[in-house]
């Protein structure tokens, strides 16, 4: 079975690669390499041809990095951003586990043909008749058989073994058995109770190392259906992770394990204490946490698989929050699974600014008068829960962390702190405001936006709506600044709110779409900046005021005040030189 490697972030675009030469430059030659150009301080911009990545690199270059044409790809797609290092899933397996491998409302059980299909890949790819992209990997034979066990285990009726699931399990079982390895084995009938008599490898196994049996022991709750406490989940993961980074050392446990063990407690429900381990486990990992000296930081928890419909906005907010003293710290990754959307890193890679810095040269662009916002990779500040991504596409759905790292402290500050996400399936935004709490924040909000990001909307809400609709936030604000802990007793403001934007004397207008398209993502939010009205400049101008006030900011007691001040940092032209600043002065922190 093939192992999944973790990716390299080497070069995967031509904005990247003009990010490295541009180093190089001083400043009065720096140039940004995207479609557009700022001109007349930063007021017009112009559009000029954009080159092929291919003719943006010589053979020269190409050699000298040591390129296949394979790692030439298009930078204004955010698929292109995926590692052609990770292996591919298989297809058929893959489409099982979007049915199976989460919760016990939301299970699809699969049909007698799909069943049948997907058992005859697993035994042919074990019997090594499928190669490459074909073969399924051990995180997929983790995935899939830790799922039909907790189905046979724990949900409820509706959600167990169809019929036809049933039968094609009673063909394939006498045969998978026999060539399987034992960790699948126990992981699909730990208890040799599921697959009928005469199992005895599940129930004996314990694993191959101390690390590996920590897990199997936590891994045998998890596959009933019950939960962990902070200690055992937090023990897991900092035994386990990072994975194996470079393909020499020896994997600390199999991939099939733990993979079983990521995707089992999502779908048993994670609880307060499991989804606080995901949270807490890796703080510090690369040592103490740099402190700002800025008077009030936000934290920005977009989903990390980004956005493949909708126009993402959050950077873009950024640079007009700034502009009045309210810095922002963004982080997220180049590219994620499930989604693998639009993401920060991508807008800001394609527009050349430099995308691999560390908490601390992070922390000087909070600080610096003209810029007032950051971006942190995860790559750089948490390499263990980045060498996840290979496993996390596996995986198929969101594991615990898909929750867990949009509630992530990079950075500290010296005066006011808040922290904000988004979320979309209804039931995480309490565990979210939890997660803040324990961070010691002033304030958090939580946003159901649209595809599950904190960016408010304009458009009209749908009759036709079930749960919590799209704009609705909620979260909490301290009524004592000066103190930042919830143990130390201090009052906190809760509150909940359904945002209407024409309240606010917003137009309705459809969300942009942009369909995955990093370069119309970024074409939008810089007409914005430049003081285009329509749909984009209105989303940018909502979600900048309205958060301002929700979180209690100074000078946004009002809403409409706090909207005002967001408008007039586009039409001056203050937002719009604070992203260019961006660009160029990340470059130069050291």
């Amino acid at each position: 079975m093939k192992s999944l490697i973790h990716p390299n972030p080497n070069f995967t675009s031509y904005a990247s690669f003009h990010g490295e030469t541009s180093r190089n430059l001083s400043n009065s030659q720096h140039q940004i390499s995207f479609i557009f150009a700022a001109t007349d301080n930063n007021r017009r911009i112009r559009q000029k041809t954009y080159p092929t990545v291919r003719s943006a690199l010589d053979s020269g270059t190409i050699d000298k990095l040591g390129f296949i044409e394979a790692d030439i790809r298009n930078p204004a797609i955010s698929s292109s951003y995926r590692c052609s290092k990770i292996p591919k899933p298989n297809q058929t397996v893959l489409e099982a586990q979007a049915r199976v491998c989460t919760g016990p409302t939301q299970t699809r059980p699969l049909g007698e043909e799909q069943a049948y299909k997907v058992l005859d890949t697993i035994l042919r790819s074990a019997r090594g008749e499928l190669k490459d992209d074909e073969e399924v990997s051990k995180a997929q034979l983790g995935a899939f058989f830790a799922a039909m066990t907790i189905r046979a285990n724990a949900f409820p009726v509706a959600t167990q073994w169809s019929e036809g699931e049933t039968r094609a399990m009673k063909t394939f079982w006498p045969l998978l058995v026999h060539i399987l390895p034992p960790d699948i084995i126990f992981i699909a009938d730990p208890e040799g109770t599921i697959m009928g008599a005469g199992n005895s490898i599940g129930p004996q196994f314990v694993g191959d190392s101390t690390t590996e049996m920590r897990l199997v022991g936590a891994l045998r709750e998890v596959l009933a259906g019950g939960h962990l406490g902070y200690e055992e989940v937090h023990g897991v993961l900092t035994d386990v992770l990072p994975l194996n980074l470079d393909g020499r050392k020896l994997e600390k446990v199999r991939e099939s394990l733990l993979s079983a063990f990521l995707i089992g407690q999502r779908m048993n429900g994670e609880t307060d204490r499991e989804l606080k381990a995901y949270c807490l486990a890796f703080d510090g990992e690369l040592g103490p946490t740099p402190v700002a000296d800025v008077r009030s930081l936000t934290h920005y928890g977009e989903p990390y698989d980004g956005n493949t419909r909708f126009f993402r906005s959050t950077l873009f907010v950024a640079a007009v929050r700034a502009c009045y003293g309210e810095s922002c710290l963004l982080h997220g990754v180049d590219w994620m699974p499930p989604k693998g959307g639009i993401t920060e890193e991508q807008m800001l890679k394609f527009m050349g600014a430099n995308t691999s810095m560390s908490p601390f040269q992070a922390k000087k662009l909070l600080e610096d008068e003209g810029v007032g916002f950051a971006y942190i990779s995860q790559r750089e500040a948490c390499p263990s829960l980045y060498s996840l991504i290979g496993l996390r596409e596996h995986i198929k759905k969101r594991p615990p962390i898909a929750t867990s790292e949009k509630v992530q402290q990079f950075l500290r500050s010296r005066g006011r702190e808040a922290i904000i996400a988004g979320f979309y399936h209804e039931g995480y935004e309490n565990p979210l405001l939890m997660l803040m709490r324990r961070r010691g924040v002033h304030s958090g909000l939580v946003v159901k936006g649209e595809e599950g990001a904190l960016s408010m909307t304009t458009r009209m809400r749908s009759m036709n709506t079930k749960g919590l609709p799209v704009n609705y936030c909620s979260g909490f604000r301290s009524l004592d600044a000066a103190c930042v802990s919830e143990v130390d007793g201090v009052s906190r403001e809760s509150f909940s709110i359904e945002v209407n934007a024409k309240d606010y004397g917003f137009e309705p207008t459809d969300t942009p779409r942009t369909d995955r398209s990093v370069l119309r993502n970024i074409e939008l939010g810089l007409a914005a900046l430049n003081g285009e009205k329509g749909a984009a400049y209105d989303r940018i101008v909502l979600n900048a005021g309205m958060v301002d006030h929700l979180l209690g900011c100074s000078g946004a007691e009002d809403v409409l005040s706090a909207l005002d001040r967001a408008r007039e940092a586009i039409d001056s032209g203050k937002a719009l030189a604070r992203l260019m600043n961006y660009i160029k002065v990340s470059h130069n922190v050291m």
